[in-house]
């Protein structure tokens, strides 16, 4: 399935034409889909290459190694997350990867004392840089597209601004390693929906990922190399009372000929700020559209959640 398709350049266009049309193509194909591919997003080709370079060199570090950047008391957003340790909600079933989370760095403004540090990585050259530059290019881009579904939403166009900076957002490396045994289930990432306002995804090193579609069918997510593909996360869906799709997706097993290969994803989990409350837009609610989530901030939404997938307890 070709997810639809937007070019942010037309929305940095200074062009008030083309930058309401982008709009209006964003906003609906978050109401219908839940998903685009995005061109001309910002993020530059030579930083996802040496983004993926670091990754992969950091996964394939002996276990040992990479258990010296596991942090328990952290809940799995900062550092190394061994394999198995999550689940989707409402699964007992342990997803088949081990991942590395990289949260916001200090800059104006920012309150030490309301995030951990970053878990720093010494034995992959470039590795904590490669991040550093890559979660900024990413919260850049997120940020821009966080405008145009302001401007949707009829809310001035920089309302999320002040949320997004300094906020939570995560970048997440997952390694899929290789299947050595008959798996129980096909599934490599039980279906879900993510936390988080949007998740920005750069290539995936192989395919595998699914979407599940307003006919109840799974289907094969597929965008241009040039592309990435952003979603809506629940904590939009629940500011817009499902207005814009928090779209349930998985991640399935390759055709056996290929379980000898791992399979490498980059996901941005975009995060406003803890503070930010997340009621329901009075403009998403009405007599047809009943209210349909209890009040809660970013913060208490989040931890509610990571408990609910298993990495808090």
């Amino acid at each position: 399935m070709a997810i639809p398709s937007v070019d942010l350049a037309e929305f940095l266009s200074g062009d008030p034409v083309r930058k309401n049309a982008f709009v209006q193509e964003l906003g609906k194909a978050y109401e219908d889909v839940g998903f685009v591919a995005v061109k001309n997003h910002g993020v530059p080709d030579e930083l996802i290459a040496d983004l993926y370079k670091n990754v992969q060199e950091f996964f394939s570090l002996p276990l040992e190694q990479k258990k010296n950047y596991e942090i328990p008391e952290l809940a799995g957003q900062r550092g190394y997350t061994s394999f198995g340790k999550e689940h989707a909600k409402g699964s007992e079933a342990p997803d088949l990867k081990e991942f590395f989370q990289y949260g916001q760095t200090p800059r104006d403004n920012f309150k030490a004392e309301e995030y951990p540090p970053n878990v720093l990585v010494k034995q992959v050259n470039g590795f904590d840089m490669t991040f550093a530059d890559a979660y900024r290019a990413f919260e850049t881009s997120g940020t821009a597209l966080l405008q145009a579904i302001a401007l949707y939403l009829g809310l001035e166009e920089h309302f999320f601004n002040k949320f997004v900076y300094n906020g939570n957002s995560i970048l997440r490396a997952i390694h899929y390693p290789p299947i050595t045994v008959e798996p129980k289930s096909a599934i490599r990432a039980e279906q879900h929906e993510d936390i988080n306002l949007i998740t920005l995804l750069v290539g995936a090193s192989a395919d595998g990922l699914q979407i599940l579609t307003r006919q109840q069918e799974w289907v094969g997510v597929t965008s241009l190399p040039e592309q990435i593909v952003v979603n809506v996360g629940d904590m939009l869906q629940r500011f817009t009372n499902n207005k814009l799709r928090s779209t349930t997706h998985r991640v399935v097993n390759p055709a056996r000929e290929l379980w000898h290969t791992s399979r490498f994803s980059i996901p941005f989990f975009l995060h406003p700020q803890s503070s930010m409350s997340l009621q329901c837009l009075d403009s998403c609610v009405d007599e047809t559209h009943p209210k349909l989530y209890a009040d809660a901030t970013a913060g208490e939404y989040l931890d509610e959640r990571l408990r609910e997938i298993g990495l808090k307890k």
